[in-house]
């Protein structure tokens, strides 16, 4: 999503395509996407990505179900089966591949129930185009709604040292049903990576100038806890943004985070991530200190709270 001006400014093309390579080229294989990125035009740099690499050395993961309006702040969530199809066709074509592996439900639609869109997931599937299905931001019910039409193969989610609210019910829920946990934001939107500097020279249209954490009274304390962090970091010989993405990845084996980056030495660092070993002590002691304030994210886009989706805050937002 950064790469295509989600957190500042459109970075170039022929930049990020060398980041997705040093990416593939050390093995990191899962590449998520979603046609509201740019939108759409982020599918279109994965694509020309793409080019030279053998289709089967990676998979593939985009999204549909947002659909903006005139303006950035204004969105509508759409799960018809007519505009589920008419979106895969669009991104395998945008994608320049054949078959999409992983295709969520980027957001869920209250206006209809879950199995109808579901039904046409399934339709896909079997014609080929796409392998699995995926839902991000869905709640326990709507999982199990949507699991019973046709197996859900991984669950997109926030799931960090400062976001837990998905340990109550929908994790569990996806372990209980066998489904993959995919947290994205695992480094707090960067936070962990920056710290508080994270706020130093944001563009206009930069997402985490929105964010509650990263404002006023709530910023001032998680800049108390960053710094803990950081010091926890220094006594493991590793980064606050390793040790924040080692806790995620210390979760399970049916968890695989996404932390987005533009630069190749992000990349690396990332990478260097799978070498911080904690212990449970550890782990413990991370936990203990991350009480992190704030919500998540504004009201006016937090298209539920991780416990019910069929009663989600909204199914639409609109800037103020």
């Amino acid at each position: 999503m950064g790469m295509s001006g989600g957190y500042g400014p459109v970075k170039p093309d022929a930049e990020m395509i060398g980041v997705i390579h040093h990416a593939i080229n050390s093995s990191v294989t899962h590449l998520d996407t979603s046609d509201v990125y740019g939108p759409l035009t982020n599918e279109i740099l994965v694509g020309k990505a793409l080019k030279g690499v053998k289709r089967e050395d990676v998979q593939l993961a985009t999204k549909f179900g947002i659909k903006f309006g005139e303006s950035f702040g204004q969105a509508e969530i759409h799960g018809e089966p007519e505009y589920v199809r008419a979106c895969c066709e669009a991104s395998l074509k945008r994608l320049d591949v054949d078959y999409i592996d992983l295709y969520y439900v980027h957001r869920i639609d209250t206006k209809i129930p879950i199995e109808i869109t579901m039904g046409e997931l399934k339709k896909l599937v079997e014609e080929g185009k796409i392998k699995y299905i995926g839902l991000s931001e869905a709640g326990p019910t709507t999982i199990r709604r949507a699991h019973a039409v046709h197996p859900i193969t991984a669950v997109q989610l926030e799931w960090s040292l400062w976001t837990r609210d998905a340990e109550e019910e929908v994790i569990p829920t996806c372990r209980e049903l066998g489904i993959g946990i995919v947290p994205f934001a695992p480094l707090g939107s960067g936070f962990f990576a920056s710290g508080p500097k994270v706020m130093d020279n944001l563009a206009d249209n930069d997402l985490r100038k929105i964010l509650p954490r990263l404002q006023g009274e709530n910023y001032d304390h998680n800049k108390l806890v960053y710094e803990q962090v950081s010091e926890m970091a220094e006594r493991k010989g590793c980064t606050p943004s390793q040790l924040a993405l080692a806790w995620v990845l210390h979760q399970g084996d049916d968890v695989g985070p996404i932390p987005g980056t533009t630069k190749i030495e992000n990349l690396n660092q990332n990478l260097g991530a799978l070498g911080v070993k904690l212990t449970a002590q550890d782990m413990a002691e991370l936990e203990y200190m991350a009480s992190f304030k704030g919500a998540r994210m504004p009201e006016r886009i937090l298209v539920h709270s991780y416990k019910n989706s069929d009663t989600p805050l909204l199914s639409s937002w609109k800037s103020k």
